[in-house]
């Protein structure tokens, strides 16, 4: 059998409201379920209710913005992965090789990668810089004025047409 709420229940809901404490934190405080928690604060005069969708919103808009920043970020760093790898394609790499019976250790330089090593340095800068644009794409402000500009002009041009072929088929069936 359920326990009555007491006076003491609700002061507690109260004090612990006030408090900035959520309705499940108050809940577990006093030993009752969070529906008997709303029940209480429902019926207090003036009722206390549990809505934080303000909060929630700002703490979600907070932690979009510091996704993005954080995409920016990661956004340039593999910008810079992309162009260290493409700049060892040309540039003196060592080659090693631990092994044999013995164990033994030898290495070259070469005045460049081989081909196959190239391959493998370009597709890993084309998968960074790839994984790059998509974080954080280019934007050509420029482009988007003219297409918008372009696109006003032509519907300029359209109504024109437009009023001036009505009044003509308009004259037509008079």
């Amino acid at each position: 059998m359920a326990r009555p709420i007491t006076d003491k229940d609700r002061a507690a809901v109260r004090r612990l409201h006030a408090q900035g404490k959520a309705r499940n934190e108050i809940a577990r405080t006093l030993g009752r379920s969070p529906s008997t928690v709303s029940k209480i604060a429902a019926n207090l005069d003036p009722p206390l209710t549990f809505d934080r969708a303000a909060e929630v919103e700002t703490a979600t808009r907070v932690r979009r913005a510091d996704l993005a920043a954080r995409r920016a970020e990661l956004a340039i760093t593999l910008q810079d992965a992309a162009e260290r790898e493409v700049g060892r394609m040309t540039q003196p790499h060592l080659y090693f090789e631990w092994g044999g019976k013995d164990h033994t250790y030898a290495e070259k330089v070469q005045d460049e990668p081989t081909p196959a090593d190239r391959r493998t340095m370009m597709a890993t800068a084309g998968a960074a810089l790839d994984r790059s644009l998509k974080l954080a794409p280019p934007r050509d402000e420029a482009g988007e004025e003219s297409r918008s500009v372009i696109g006003r002009l032509m519907d300029g041009l359209a109504r024109n047409y437009a009023e001036r072929h009505a009044s003509e088929a308009a004259d037509d069936a008079d």
